[in-house]
């Protein structure tokens, strides 16, 4: 036994750039990608893809080399989630919402040797480019045309297109695989880029891994019908472009994400899966009854992103859908922690089983081990739902550092064998986790921690709350106190006031977990993944400087 383990059979590197290959055999004539009326098959994608990892090595793109997409969820930007990697290079997605200075970091940070883009996004990357320093080389364009958009003009003749392109390539080219299962495959950017961006770095087992682990902690069926509501670009999609593909699933694309245009799609295509942070079901649970349509029948939601209120995982679900909750994050490539759901809870009422529902549960199978640490100790909490402590993961999908940031990277991975996330979390008795915050989000007041999250979750049951940020504002007494901003449902501007809220929040909530400052604005800033902008909000409460007196009204 001594002499038996790795040999060249059972050694070959982990990718999920396979997963291709087998669903153009097997479901080769099945819709793979569907946009408006435009209808590709398995067997199409598979050639597509195959074409453009081809033409990228045509044009000089080699192993290891970084090649950026600036694209929303249509056909292209599925394809290059297997083209890119499948020429040996490494797929960069960058959020089409940044602005040019942060997409002018981000290619000079990594390197970027091509940059495809989306017609709306060409002026932003001409302003970026713009902005790279003097000499440092630029990325060559390639604009991804969009036939269905009249509002797009078409590129002057003699530009190299992406069609152009994938005409160049060989639809029989052998892709070339990892070396190792090690090998970077994926360069994400954390959301909230700053002049010091974090890149993180995936490699072809993490991947694969998180991409299994997934299909199989959903209960992915075989040949679903997928709407991509949550942008690509947000950690890939949560890797389901490769689960997709595993299980030969139909990916339905939409360019934009409105009530509207949801439900119409998931009525005329028959749509089963999506997924979306907690404001996309804010958004299909507070549809107008005319936007509304019947769902054709069980629609399953996976939310993460944002701890979801419990008040809008019962909306959602009262409307039909069947929502479970995860937790992952950009370095995780994936949800990593799911609300595992028991059947005993089904017999409890609609609000508890919404509430076990907000947290965000247990490590999912392919995940080694979760915990939450006390900071000073370094011990795991008690499992008494109330004492905080940082979150802290390990598994096979955890990424393999920050690009070009050791010091980073090392803060983040320590020598102990875990990846510390920066959540604030607590362990319940049952073992089920729940996050109370970002570390840098937990408000400090007269000495109590309050989370965030759970002054929001309160809010969100406030008849009139459409949206619920809460952040710390500075007070002359306490230090800092919660500072509640929120957006009100159509029709309730001016029937409600910061005194009535407080008042309301009095009677359910802790003394000093109550909000002393209550701003209504028309909409609270978020970003492109839905995630409402709390670092945008604590400017706003500090520049309003410190609290002296009682709720205001602003």
């Amino acid at each position: 036994m001594d002499r038996l383990g790795a040999n060249p059979a059972n050694s070959c590197p982990l990718t999920p750039l396979g997963f291709l290959e087998r669903s153009a055999t097997v479901f080769g004539d099945c819709p793979s990608v569907v946009y408006h009326d435009t209808v590709f098959t398995w067997s199409q994608t598979h050639r597509r893809c195959l074409r453009l990892a081809s033409a990228l090595v045509s044009l000089g793109i080699s192993r290891g080399d970084i090649v950026s997409v600036l694209l929303p969820n249509v056909p292209a930007m599925y394809e290059m989630h297997f083209g890119v990697p499948m020429s040996g290079a490494v797929l960069n997605t960058i959020n089409t919402r940044l602005d040019a200075r942060t997409v002018a970091v981000l290619l000079r940070h990594s390197g970027s040797k091509l940059v495809f883009v989306d017609p709306a996004s060409l002026q932003l990357i001409r302003d970026a480019l713009k902005l790279l320093p003097p000499g440092h080389p630029a990325p060559r364009v390639i604009p991804v045309e969009d036939p269905h958009e009249e509002e797009f003009p078409a590129a002057p003749p003699g530009t190299l297109t992406y069609e152009r392109l994938l005409e160049k390539g060989d639809p029989e080219f052998a892709w070339i695989r990892p070396a190792s299962e090690w090998d970077p495959m994926i360069l994400n950017y954390t959301s909230g880029t700053t002049s010091a961006p974090k890149g993180v770095v995936h490699c072809h087992r993490g991947i694969f891994l998180v991409t299994i682990d997934s299909l199989v902690e959903w209960a992915v069926p075989p040949q679903p019908t997928y709407l991509w509501t949550l942008p690509m670009f947000h950690a890939n999609g949560w890797s389901l472009p490769w689960g997709m593909a595993a299980v030969g699933g139909t990916n339905v694309c939409l360019r934009r994400v409105d009530a509207a245009e949801v439900y119409a799609t998931i009525a005329r295509r028959g749509v089963n899966h999506l997924c979306g942070a907690p404001v996309v079901l804010n958004m299909l649970a507070n549809a107008p009854e005319g936007v509304r349509r019947p769902l054709p029948g069980k629609v399953r939601i996976l939310t993460a992103g944002a701890p979801p209120p419990a008040a809008v995982l019962h909306r959602t679900e009262s409307i039909g859908f069947e929502v479970t909750h995860g937790y992952g994050l950009t370095e995780t490539a994936g949800l990593v922690v799911r609300c595992a759901w028991k059947g005993e809870w089904n017999k409890l009422p609609a609000s508890e089983r919404a509430r076990l529902k907000a947290r965000q549960g247990v490590r999912t199978p392919g995940m080694a081990e979760v915990d939450i640490i006390d900071g000073e100790t370094g011990s795991s909490v008690p499992r008494d739902g109330s004492t905080m402590g940082e979150i802290v993961l390990r598994g096979g999908c955890i990424m393999l550092g920050y690009l070009n940031d050791d010091k980073a990277t090392k803060a983040a991975i320590r020598e102990n064998g875990w990846f510390y996330t920066g959540d604030v979390g607590v362990m319940h008795p049952d073992g089920y986790m729940e996050i109370r915050d970002r570390s840098k989000d937990v408000i400090i007041s007269g000495g109590e921690n309050i989370s965030s999250v759970e002054v929001e979750s309160v809010l969100y049951n406030h008849p009139a709350v459409n949206e619920a940020a809460v952040v710390a504002r500075p007070d002359e007494f306490w230090g800092e106190t919660p500072c509640a901003f929120l957006s009100l449902k159509e029709g309730s501007a001016g029937a409600v006031t910061a005194a009535s809220v407080v008042a309301w929040c009095r009677e359910r909530m802790p003394r000093y977990m109550v909000p002393k400052t209550v701003v209504f604005r028309d909409e609270l800033p978020k970003t492109s993944t839905g995630k409402i902008q709390k670092y945008v909000l604590r400017n706003l409460a500090k520049e309003m400087g410190p609290a002296r007196k009682g709720p205001s009204r602003m």
